[in-house]
């Protein structure tokens, strides 16, 4: 008898692939509403089915493809703030994926590469019409925390399948039918774990110091309540911009 750690090495998939199957059988048995101003109609497997049939076969990303890129002041200073708040969080991602991965933390001229190649690789995206940047993602890290695999052999082949997601269309499309809860239940672990981590750094430092607690006491209420202030007085700060909701 060989035994094989299926659950904890394939936790994540199996969770989504059983509440998919779970979905669709709601889906086809008729359970599920389909006027789409509910909000249980985005538990229909078949609610994006016109993705996969709009999406062509092959997607070959070409430079300029919407037009060349313009510069603008305010598209500068807005990105900028957003760059500088990626550098500050990427940072962050590093030592706590070296902290979850129980491996030493990144040198200094590691974490320097790191963030260079963040940049470079953001100038290809925007080149080739990209709605986003490159940058590290926090819940790949959650996502080492809850499968505890953390070789890079497995990111490099999870790089290769996002590459040939990026370039067959179909296949990429047919990811976009997972319903919407299920990609909200995974999120909710994989950041929940990401806050754990960075909870877990705690531990080296001082936390009889009245110092240390302050300034996690701050942290922590200002991600809390600037949010939500925000929201109560969406004017307060003139940014000369609309507000897109």
């Amino acid at each position: 008898m060989t035994k094989y750690p299926l659950f904890q090495l394939l936790p994540v998939i199996l969770s989504v692939c059983i509440s998919w199957l779970v979905a669709h059988i709601l889906t086809v048995s008729g359970n599920l509403p389909s006027n789409s101003t509910d909000p249980a109609y985005f538990v229909r497997t078949d609610s994006r089915l016109n993705a996969v049939s709009d999406a062509p076969w092959f997607n070959f990303p070409i430079p300029y493809n919407f037009g060349v890129p313009t510069v603008s002041a305010a598209g500068y200073v807005g990105m900028l703030a957003a760059t500088l708040s990626s550098i500050i969080e990427s940072i962050g991602d590093y030592y706590a994926c070296a902290s979850i991965s129980k491996a030493k933390p990144p040198p200094t001229h590691a974490v320097n590469r790191g963030i260079a190649i963040e940049g470079f690789s953001s100038i290809i995206a925007g080149l080739v019409g990209s709605g986003n940047a490159t940058t590290s993602y926090s819940g790949n890290i959650g996502a080492i925390g809850v499968t505890k695999v953390a070789s890079r052999r497995v990111f490099q082949t999870a790089g290769l399948i996002l590459v040939v997601c990026g370039i067959v269309g179909k296949f990429g499309a047919i990811l976009t039918l997972i319903p919407e809860p299920i990609i909200g239940g995974t999120l909710t672990v994989v950041f929940g774990m990401v806050a754990a981590v960075g909870l877990s750094t705690l531990r080296y430092i001082d936390m009889s110091s009245t110092r240390n607690l302050t300034i996690l006491a701050i942290s922590i209420i200002f991600g809390l309540m600037i949010p939500e202030w925000l929201n109560k007085h969406p004017t307060a700060i003139n940014t000369g911009k609309e507000c897109l909701q």
